[in-house]
This record gives structure tokens, sequence and C-alpha cells, in this order.
């Protein structure tokens, strides 16, 4: 089959960790070819989706030693699977990347997440269709909405609406010196509002990251942050712990399930602290090497089973 993966520049991939690699490692396995582009490549000529396209062969032992063809002009409608794997910011020009491939016909070329499931559902927004599982959180660019949620709950953690890896995630109490300077931060640096979170100190045990295929947990793993630190994100210095998926976890994947299958989100990343749903991630869901290598649950391999 021809499989194409809307990504990040390979220049910019972490090898190590990066779950794209995953799936085009498994990909390859199964003698698919698979081809590779930025959104920035994407464009409609003809009332057809093309994009700029390279064929792109990984060494299977070492994938940073890798082969890439020429650039090639590729009409998407020739590809059985699209993958959208490149990472937020969840921005105008991800939207538009999300508008163009809606165009494609999907009994012909299936596009994973599917592009109006990851954008009619906004990774931090989403979790409100389930307010009994998520813990006291509010979405605000009011100061005095903040002000009072602290005065009600101590401690709280702020972060960008749109942002990812935990980028630009602090802790907020009315305690804190810079407590202003963080919000104004806010305020002067986008225009969206930003989510403020109870602060839950179970995420000094880390948090849990659960992969739902079709609606299905299946793998996880705990992220557990550095000393002196909330994010917990891999990214920014997080270690991954071997962990179990709990009947409460169940539950909660039990109520989100037919909701991601409805919306068409076939590859999702949830986040868990405690026994609350803090985060569903529908657009470039990771931690799949992490979970081969300390649970020996192969999710590459579970999302091409499932996909054949």
């Amino acid at each position: 089959m021809n499989i194409a993966f809307q990504m990040d520049d390979l220049s910019k991939i972490n090898f190590a960790t990066d779950s794209t690699i995953s799936l085009i490692i498994e990909s390859q396995l199964r003698g698919n070819k698979n081809y590779i582009y930025l959104p920035g490549d994407l464009f409609i000529k003809n009332n057809e989706v093309y994009a700029h396209t390279c064929l792109v062969i990984l060494d299977i032992k070492n994938p940073q030693n890798y082969k890439l063809t020429n650039r090639k002009v590729s009409k998407l409608s020739n590809m059985k699977f699209i993958f959208i794997r490149q990472d937020p910011p969840f921005d105008m020009s991800y939207i538009t990347s999300l508008h163009i491939l809606e165009l494609l016909d999907t009994k012909k070329t299936r596009v994973i997440n599917d592009p109006k499931g990851i954008r009619n559902s906004p990774e931090k927004i989403l979790i409100f269709d389930f307010p009994k599982l998520i813990p006291p959180t509010i979405i605000t660019r009011s100061t005095d909405e903040v002000m009072e949620f602290l005065k009600k709950y101590k401690q709280a953690v702020i972060k960008p609406i749109y942002g990812n890896g935990g980028d630009g995630v602090f802790l907020l109490s009315k305690k804190d010196l810079n407590l202003n300077q963080i919000l104004e931060s806010f305020l002067s640096l986008s225009k969206e509002p930003f989510m403020v979170q109870k602060y839950l100190p179970e995420i000094i045990r880390g948090d849990k990251r659960i992969i739902l295929i079709n609606g299905k947990p299946v793998g996880a793993i705990a992220r557990v942050p550095k000393q002196n630190e909330i994010r917990s994100n891999i990214h920014v210095g997080g270690s991954a712990k071997k962990v179990s998926i709990s009947k409460s976890d169940h539950a909660i994947c039990d109520a989100i399930g037919p909701e991601l299958k409805k919306r068409k989100l076939f590859f999702v990343g949830i986040d868990i602290i405690g026994k609350y749903l803090t985060e569903i991630n529908v657009t470039s869901p990771t931690c799949l090497i992490e979970i081969k290598k300390l649970s020996k649950v192969d999710i590459a391999k579970i999302i091409w089973n499932q996909l054949a």
C-alpha cells in the first residue's frame, strides 16, 4: 500500500522517542511504501489534493540512517492511509491542512485521525464533554476568574489552550510573588483563553498516559516529573515508568471510547492524574516507544493489525 505521513521535518525528530517513527517502521516491515511531507507541502490543483512528498526508507536497526528520494508531486487520493502526525501548535496553519485533507474521498483514502474529528475536538476543551471525569477546571482570560478559582482551590496549574509538550505550564498560587507576572504573560502572548486546572498532588507520582485505539485502551505508562517540577512530559525531562491500566482507568476509557469512535478519532492518548481525566490528545499522541520498551506492548503493530 501507499501510505503518507504528514509530519515534522526529519531533521527535528528525536528518533529515540518519536512515535511516528514506530508507525513508519511497522508499515515498512509490512511492505508498504511510505511517503512523508510537511503540512506546507499540501496544495489543491484541479480540485484534487496533492503534496510534495518523499519516499522514506528507514534502517530498521538504526532509524536515524534513513534514505529519502527526491521530492515529487503525489496525488493523495492514491494513498491508502494518511497519518496526521505533525506536532501542534494547533494554529491556523494546522487547521488549514485539516480543511484541505477533508476534501479527500474517505472511501478511497482514510486519514488518521479524521480531519474533522481533530478540528472539532480541541484537546483541552474536549474533556468538558465528560464533566464527571475531570478535576475542577476553567477556560478563561479573566484574571478575576483565576483569582476566584485560586481562592477556592489554593493551587492550580495554568496551561496554554493550544500548547503541547509541557510548554508554558506553570503552578499558580496566591502566595506566589510572580502570580501577576504569569497572568500578564499569558494575556499578552496570545489572544486565546487559557486553561486553569486544580493542582492535583498525585502528579508527584506521575500522570498516566493511556493509548486508545478505536476507542479501546491498549497500553499505558506513567510519566513522572523531575524533582521540583510539575510537568511530567518526557519532552521536558519526565521519566517513563511501567504501569498497569487500573479499574478506574478502564471506567474512564469506557466512558469516552464511544464518543472518540463517533468522532472517528482512531488513535488517541489520554492523560490521567489520580482518578481524574486531564487531557485528551488527538493530534499526534506519543509514548509508543516507551510503552513497548517497558510493557512489551507494540502499539504500532496493534494499529496496523486493525487497519490491515
